[in-house]
């Protein structure tokens, strides 16, 4: 009898889920680099369009973006995945698919500036309201609530001060509202946390991040229920058209079989990064989910297992923050996160700058902060380059 890969190791999973070989028996996973497919026949294609097996066009489904799909299902614990050509490709949807019209969202307001610009530019535009709030105030969420909410959107750990939500008591009062709940768990990682094994009804990634981890293509993923992922996401995503190409599928695919490693070593450097930070008389404070002193050190001790390669810290002005940045000699500054190479970045100035700085102070985003995403080098060069660029900032 066949072992159930539901029953594997996640290591397993990374590397053997969702394989499917054609006649030739490759090792590596095969590239189907077409944009459509051919029937035996008129009735055979009538079969596949009425919904039978195989596939009709790379909108609607791909072969390789298919094992893509059916192994990051498989290490996220989730029935189903659908994959997108970006990140926020995969936000927009989530939430365009639980909403109409007339609904109401409650999010936290700690997101990345471009989840922010969705929820208060361009949902507003179909009718749809936001309501900010304290994500890690469980009261804020339940008074945020109205007859009309549909959706809850938090991200966890928050971009960039990597604020932890409690997932599990975040879901309960979504779904006593009649609510869905949708967490980006970009930051943690399938490796590092579940949150649909806590409650969570969606799960969306930026697979740009550590997915890929070598700075080569953008996707996106969402993931959930076979239920809920036909309900409210099939026809949306195939009429809308937002699909992963098959060779970024690919390139996304051979990233998985690599994740668990990459993102072990990256956070053991993180670790020591962040000590590093946090004993230069420079820096007024340091925010890392693998730190005793994280202010919901608690919720993660409860729900993480690991703080991850993100580290946010406090040079207290943008001058020091630059000047920091560009001391580096080893770390990039970039916008980017998750990548075998060490990247930091100012927030205030680049990935929240859409943000009004009234709502970049409400969440604690002052001009101080540097956001740095820890690789793959050696930690005795990170912790000199940062020291050094510490020394002169």
């Amino acid at each position: 009898m066949a072992e159930d890969p539901r029953d594997w190791e996640i290591e397993t999973r990374a590397v053997r889920g969702g394989m499917a070989r054609s006649p030739h028996g490759e090792i590596s996973e095969a590239l189907f680099l077409t944009q459509s497919f051919a029937y035996d026949s008129a009735e055979a294609a009538d079969a596949r369009f009425g919904g039978g097996p195989g596939f009709i066009y790379q909108r609607f489904g791909n072969p390789t973006t298919a094992m893509f799909e059916d192994r990051l299902a498989l290490m996220e614990g989730a029935e189903m995945c659908r994959a997108t050509a970006s990140g926020m490709a995969a936000v927009q949807a989530a939430l365009m698919g639980l909403v109409r019209a007339g609904d109401h969202v409650v999010a936290g307001r700690a997101l990345f500036g471009s989840c922010r610009w969705i929820l208060t530019n361009w949902l507003p535009r179909f009718g749809v309201e936001t309501t900010y709030v304290d994500a890690t105030d469980l009261e804020a969420w339940k008074s945020a609530c109205r007859p009309n909410t549909k959706a809850f959107l938090v991200e966890s750990p928050a971009n960039p001060l990597l604020e932890v939500t409690a997932i599990g008591a975040v879901a309960e009062i979504a779904h006593a509202a009649g609510a869905k709940l949708v967490v980006d768990n970009v930051f943690a990682t399938p490796i590092f946390q579940k949150p649909l094994a806590l409650g969570a009804d969606v799960v969306v990634y930026s697979a740009t991040k550590h997915i890929d981890g070598q700075g080569r293509v953008l996707g996106g993923a969402i993931l959930g229920s076979e239920a809920l992922m036909t309900e409210a996401y099939k026809d949306l995503l195939r009429h809308t058209g937002p699909a992963l190409s098959p060779f970024n599928s690919w390139v996304l695919l051979k990233g998985l079989e690599t994740l668990e490693l990459r993102v072990r070593r990256q956070t053991e450097n993180a670790a020591k990064v962040a000590d590093v930070l946090a004993a230069h008389s420079k820096v007024k404070r340091v925010i890392y989910p693998g730190r005793p002193d994280h202010p919901q050190a608690a919720i993660i001790a409860n729900q993480m297992t690991g703080g991850g390669n993100v580290i946010a810290f406090d040079l207290g002005s943008r001058a020091g923050a630059w000047r920091f940045l560009d001391a580096l000699q080893i770390v990039d500054i970039s916008n980017n996160l998750g990548d075998a190479k060490s990247m930091a970045t100012h927030p205030s100035t680049t990935t929240h700058r859409s943000m009004p700085e009234a709502e970049r102070l409400e969440i604690g985003l002052t001009e101080g902060w540097v956001r740095i995403s820890v690789g793959l080098e050696g930690v005795g060069d990170l912790s000199r380059d940062v020291n050094r660029a510490l020394d002169g900032a």
